[in-house]
């Protein structure tokens, strides 16, 4: 839990530092740091500690991808942090992804990190992968993704599409396929039925 809200932090500070020079974008969102706690003699040795965030707690995207929450949308902060989800998403090739954003107004905890099965630079998520699947095909840019000049994943997704279905249309099926067998091989003995 530390490990991947600290890095995802790391994320954060990252995309504030190319965000907030840029002229009316104002206050990026913030992770706050989570730390790990030893109390040996404690029956629970371990805790994490963070910040106590008071206000409105409010789910600006969601691990499963299924929940629809127009605070998210139609907010700065959720705008906000649809543009962080696409910043990281573009940096690291699309291979990951910092999900379940939540918190009070642009201080956020309790992220998720989605990547690729074989990890990124050697960190694996605590998400699955079909998050990142699920934001390609649902992120919508808006005016904070334009300011930083991030590429539409709806063009580059849609072009990936095309040229899957195009590749698939032309490769042969394998039933139009036809075979040429001598006549001497279509003796009962050398016959294969077709059901296996």
């Amino acid at each position: 839990e530390c490990y991947v809200q600290n890095t995802a932090r790391e994320y954060a500070k990252i995309y504030a530092a190319e965000a907030e020079p840029l002229e009316g974008f104002g206050e990026v969102p913030e992770i706050i740091p989570i730390f790990l706690v030893h109390r040996p003699a404690n029956n629970i040795p371990y805790a994490t500690v963070e910040e106590e965030l008071v206000g409105e707690f409010v789910k600006y995207s969601v691990r499963d991808g299924k929940e629809v929450n127009f605070l998210r949308r139609d907010s700065e902060a959720g705008q906000k942090c649809c543009t962080f989800q696409h910043w990281v998403y573009e940096k690291t090739n699309g291979s990951l992804l910092v999900t379940d954003l939540q918190g009070v107004g642009m201080k956020l905890t309790d992220v998720g990190i989605a990547t690729l099965a074989k990890g990124y630079k050697g960190f694996k998520g605590n998400c699955s992968i079909s998050f990142i699947e699920q934001f390609r095909a649902l992120h919508q840019c808006n005016k904070y993704c334009e300011m930083l000049g991030l590429k539409s994943l709806r063009t580059s997704h849609q072009k990936q599409r095309k040229a899957t279905s195009m590749k698939i249309k032309n490769l042969p099926n394998s039933s139009t396929i036809k075979k040429t067998v001598p006549k001497k091989a279509r003796e009962p003995r050398d016959f294969i039925s077709s059901e296996h």
